[in-house]
């Protein structure tokens, strides 16, 4: 992988003809187009001979009835699930390359002596997760005194204390909040507060009356009772089936998730001296002093069930409220005690939850737990960077970025469904866009932290403390706009609205996202079209909703969102229709802001694919055209395989469609019917009225 990505002579040259106009100095144009193809064919690509996996394919699948079988049916089919895995993808295989480096950075570490100060942090508490016989000596023991916090509630007032400690205890709370930023003035930090309280994935797994849920639930009870069982409660399933009612009760007052998505309706501020008369029966006064912060204002990102929680507090059985905690303080902290309750925990949320057989081996755990931004991730990414990501990868990534704005520019002024007046509005959002590639440009101090190479649970209470002090030393400071919610070796990417900025962390400029040695049809059909969804999450359903300066606030004509709102209603109901299980559907109205993103996304970078070849045809690869190829790039990022337990988990509560029809998205696109001469009659044909076209 390091030498992939050292090749980056030919990279850059691929990626500075990106996007430019065709001029009158065609000689020159020439030159540089008869280089890249001398490039192209000397170079050595990661996958395959010129950046696809052409064996992943099944040919006997018409593309028009299945696109992703088609692009990837023969790895399907073929491919058999290890038994510590519940997903498995592109995402996946990559995810597993940077947690291999990462480990491979940590071994340095704890290999040599004289370490500086975050190096022995690193090795410390790598050391600390990995003393397994320690680890299992001291069983439950490590969270006895919050168990004993617990056991001492005697009043209403003492549970609302013990909520506010939760982040730093693991406790659950039926509500919770953290410091973000200030939706109508993004230079404020602000408190965001809302419900939350459920150890099942979403609200639906207490109240669907189905035989595969009433299963799950029965299932739940059992593993309570035998968590409660390492705390040495009695009568556990009696306790474990009030828990059971607790929670329902709880996700009764919840809303659906694509409500809470919807930011006209979480957007509620109000100042903390207000509090008291608006959601009156909680002590906001006793909570807010356990947080450490001062809360002089906050957003109640779900007023009716806040209201709900707080009702539920007042009335439910004190002592039940106690069994709930002491359920969840096990649970929660499973991962730092010994590994008979790590397992007994494992067997629900792993298995019968996920359809996970195995756990991940304890190292890759440690890697986990240890890479997290709220976690010793930085510390880590500052030597990732250093060894797996060149400097040249950032300036290609930002020149591919400018390639992707320029082509989202073009597009807005080509938009028929929208008005000059919101058209100047969407131009400003876009110039403003602020890509952040690679690495952090101020990191994460870490003075005054310390870390055990013998304490695993003091060291996570203490990088808890560590980050709870920090934040709320900053609450009333202005927002720091350098910060990062990913650490450089996490595969991802993101946009946030309140600072306007796209984000792409080290690790996914790597195959199959972006390889400096495959056809340019091949990037632009992978990391090109997820820069343009991260650009397309700022001009979603709820993104669009804020301005060029991260404000919330309506900068569209009334008559042009009315248009969108019609466009983004059809993609909701054209996601709605997919059903991965049976009776189990694709939410598109939750999903829909990242479908937006990627039905967005693809026209994004095709458009900019396009202006890099200067109104020249692409060359044929291995008897495919290059808009062939940037579609099967697209189709084999989002290659995966799941456990079916995965997969309605994923149906139920995430908010991303399933890999296998996120492949799909194409098939709004007039230009991949072309290619792969999709006709009436094939199952993902759309009639062209009905193809969603947004941006």
């Amino acid at each position: 992988m390091k030498k992939s990505l050292l090749a980056m002579s030919i990279a850059s040259i691929l990626l500075s003809a990106c996007g430019q106009q065709s001029t009158s100095n065609t000689t020159k144009e020439e030159t540089k187009t008869e280089t890249v193809a001398k490039a192209s064919t000397e170079a050595k690509a990661e996958l395959g001979t010129f950046g696809v996996d052409l064996t992943a394919r099944n040919l006997s699948v018409n593309p028009g009835d299945d696109f992703f079988m088609y692009a990837s049916g023969n790895w399907y089919d073929n491919y058999e699930m290890p038994a510590d895995k519940t997903r498995y993808g592109a995402f996946n295989a990559l995810a597993e390359r940077s947690e291999k480096q990462v480990k491979e950075i940590i071994d340095d570490v704890t290999s040599r002596e004289n370490l500086n100060a975050e190096e022995q942090m690193v090795a410390d508490f790598y050391n600390s997760y990995m003393d397994v016989d320690t680890i299992n000596k001291l069983g439950i023991s490590p969270i006895q005194s919050t168990l004993d916090d617990i056991a001492a509630i005697n009043s209403v007032d003492d549970l609302i204390k013990m909520f506010g400690q939760a982040w730093l205890t693991g406790v659950a709370s039926p509500l919770s909040g953290g410091m973000w930023f200030n939706r109508l003035d993004p230079d404020k930090y602000e408190m965001s507060l809302g419900a939350s309280g459920l150890g099942m994935p979403d609200r639906s797994y207490y109240l669907e009356d189905s035989e595969r849920f009433e299963k799950t639930r029965a299932a739940y009870v059992a593993h309570i009772a035998e968590m409660l069982a390492f705390a040495g409660v009695e009568n556990g399933e009696e306790k474990a089936q009030s828990i059971l009612a607790l929670e329902t009760k709880i996700a009764e007052g919840h809303w659906p998730r694509e409500k809470r998505r919807n930011r006209d309706l979480t957007l509620n501020q109000i100042e903390r001296s207000k509090l008291a008369t608006e959601y009156p029966g909680f002590n906001w006064d006793l909570y807010f002093a356990e947080t450490q912060y001062k809360v002089p204002q906050l957003n109640i990102s779900q007023p009716e069930p806040v209201k709900a929680m707080i009702a539920l507090v007042g009335s439910e059985d004190l002592n039940v409220w106690k069994d709930y905690m002491t359920y969840h303080a096990i649970s929660n902290n499973a991962s730092l005690l010994s590994e008979d309750i790590y397992n007994t925990n494992f067997k629900f949320y792993g298995t019968e939850l996920r359809g996970q057989q195995e756990p991940r081996p304890r190292w890759k755990r440690a890697v986990a737990q240890m890479s997290g931004t709220q976690s010793l991730g930085f510390a880590i990414g500052k030597v990732y960077v250093k060894q797996y990501f060149p400097e040249s990868s950032k300036q290609q990534m930002a020149t591919l970025v400018e390639n992707l704005r320029k082509a989202m520019s073009e597009r807005i002024e080509g938009l028929d469904w929208m008005g000059k007046e919101t058209k100047v509005n969407a131009q400003e959002k876009l110039a403003a866009f602020n890509p952040k590639i690679g690495y952090p440009d101020v990191w994460q101090s870490f003075d005054g932290l310390k870390i055990s190479d013998t304490d695993l649970l003091g060291n996570i209470k203490n990088i808890r403390q560590f980050f709870r002090a920090d934040s709320a030393s900053k609450e009333l400071e202005k927002t720091d706009r350098n910060r990062w919610g990913m650490t450089p070796q996490q595969v991802n990417a993101y946009y946030n609205s309140s600072f306007n900025e796209i984000v792409f962390p080290a690790a996914i400029l790597q195959p199959p996202f972006f390889d400096p040695n495959a056809d340019p049809a091949v990037n632009y059909g992978g990391i090109g079209a997820v820069i343009g969804h991260e650009m397309g999450h700022g001009f979603d359903d709820q993104g669009s909703k804020s301005d060029a300066k991260g404000i919330q606030r309506n900068w569209w004509t009334d008559e042009d969102r009315a248009a969108f709102d019609a466009k983004a209603d059809a993609l909701a109901e054209q996601y709605s229709k997919y059903e991965p299980i049976p009776d189990n559907f694709v939410n598109g109205r939750n999903s829909l802001g990242e479908n937006i993103g990627d039905v967005g996304g693809i026209a994004m970078a095709y458009h900019a694919y396009k202006l890099s070849l200067n109104g020249k045809e692409a060359p044929i690869i291995d008897g495919l055209t290059g808009d062939q190829r940037f579609f099967l790039a697209w189709a084999q990022v989002w290659k995966e395989k799941r456990t079916e337990k995965s997969m309605l988990s994923q149906l139920r509560a995430g908010t991303h469609a399933p890999g296998r029809f996120r492949a799909l998205a194409p098939r709004n696109h007039d230009a991949w019917y072309k290619a792969f001469d999709v006709k009436e009659g094939d199952k993902l044909y759309l009639a062209p009225e009905e193809r969603v076209r947004i941006w």
